[in-house]
C-alpha cells in the first residue's frame, strides 16, 4: 500500500510533469504505479486532482491549491494531512462548475436550484450556458446536462427524461397554409430551421424509422433554439421543436403539433459527471439536486392535442 509520504512525492512530481509517464521516469517507477498512487490520494483527500483525457491530465482548481502546499510539506506529512482533512473544512464549500443548453437553465432549473443551494451558503455555481458540448477538461466541468447521446462512456451520466420532439405551428398559420398530413408536404409550406453553429448547415429534422429531413427553403434560419420557437410562435413558420420548449404552448393551444404518426424516438436528456472517482460532497449535492428536478419535469400532453 502507499503510504502518504509516497503518495505526496507521486502527486508533486506528477503535478510539475503534468505527465504522468514523465513523472515515472522521474521517480524511476512505472506508470502505474504513478496512477495508483494518484488514485489513492484522490480518495484520501476526497477530491479529484487532475482532469484527465486521452490527451494528458490537468490539475483541477483543488489539485492546484493542495500542489502549491504539498510541494512545501513532504517531510512533514501528517502535519500536512491533518490541515486538509475534510472533516475540518466545510464539506459543501467551493465551486461547482456546470455546463447546460441555456434554455434549459433558464426556464426549469435556475429558481429550484437557487432554492436548494441556499442552504449552502458556501457553495457557489459557475454556469456555462451553450448549446454545444463544453471542453470539460479544460474548462474543468464538474456536472454537465446534455440531451442526446452521451459524448463520452467513461462519464458518469444518468437519464432523467425522454424528451420528445414536435412539429408545430401556430393556428393562424395553419388557417393560411393549410395542415400538412404527411412529412412531404413540410417541403412547400414555410418552415423555420435551426443552424448547426459548427459546420455552418442547418439541422435536419428528425422523423420516426429514422427518416431525415432538411426543409429547402425556410423563411427563418436561426442559431438558438430559444429564437427559432420564438420564429414559429411568431407565425413565421412551421417548426421541430424540443418538447422542453414546445409543451407550455401546445397544451395553451398557441401551437398546434403536426404529424403524430411521424414523430421520432424521444431522446434522453442526461445529467452527468465527466470525471470519475471521489465525488466532493458539493458536487454530489448539485448533481442530485439537479437530477430531482429533472426527474420530475413535466412533459405529458393530452391525448387530443394533435388535429386529426
Amino acid at each position: 500500500m502507499v503510504n502518504r509520504l509516497e503518495m505526496l512525492r507521486i502527486f508533486t512530481t506528477a503535478a510539475a510533469s503534468r505527465n504522468f509517464r514523465d513523472a515515472a521516469k522521474q521517480l524511476g517507477v512505472s506508470a502505474q504505479v504513478i496512477t495508483r498512487g494518484i488514485q489513492s490520494l484522490e480518495e484520501e483527500l476526497g477530491e479529484v486532482l487532475f482532469h484527465r483525457n486521452t490527451r494528458g491530465v490537468q490539475l483541477t482548481s483543488f489539485g492546484e491549491r493542495f500542489a502549491n502546499n504539498a510541494q512545501y510539506a513532504v517531510a512533514n506529512v501528517d502535519g500536512l494531512f491533518q490541515r486538509t482533512n475534510r472533516r475540518q473544512l466545510s464539506e459543501y464549500t467551493g465551486v461547482v462548475r456546470m455546463t447546460a443548453p441555456p434554455f434549459i437553465i433558464r426556464g426549469l432549473v435556475m429558481a429550484r436550484l437557487s432554492q436548494r443551494l441556499a442552504d449552502f451558503p458556501g457553495l457557489s455555481l459557475d454556469l456555462r450556458l451553450s448549446e454545444e458540448w463544453a471542453d470539460t477538461v479544460n474548462q474543468q466541468i464538474d456536472i454537465g446536462i446534455r440531451m442526446g447521446p452521451v459524448r463520452d462512456n467513461r462519464w458518469i451520466a444518468k437519464v432523467v427524461k425522454k424528451v420528445p420532439f414536435y412539429v408545430a405551428a401556430t393556428p393562424e398559420l395553419l388557417a393560411r397554409v393549410g395542415t400538412p398530413k404527411r412529412v412531404d408536404e413540410l417541403e412547400k409550406l414555410p418552415t423555420t430551421a435551426l443552424l448547426d453553429r459548427r459546420t455552418g448547415r442547418t439541422w435536419p429534422w428528425l422523423f420516426s424509422q429514422g427518416r431525415l429531413l432538411s426543409p429547402p427553403r425556410p423563411v427563418i434560419v436561426v442559431d438558438d433554439l430559444e429564437a427559432e420557437c420564438a420564429a414559429v410562435l411568431s407565425g413565421a413558420g412551421i417548426g421541430q421543436l424540443s418538447g422542453i420548449i414546445a409543451t407550455p404552448y401546445l397544451r395553451s393551444g398557441q401551437l398546434v403539433a403536426l404529424l403524430n404518426d411521424d414523430m421520432p424516438a424521444p431522446w434522453p436528456l442526461h445529467v452527468y459527471r465527466p470525471q470519475p472517482g471521489p465525488v466532493p460532497a458539493r458536487v454530489r449535492v448539485v448533481f442530485d439536486t439537479l437530477v430531482e428536478i429533472l426527474s420530475h419535469l413535466d412533459l405529458s400532453l393530452p391525448a387530443d392535442i394533435f388535429p386529426d
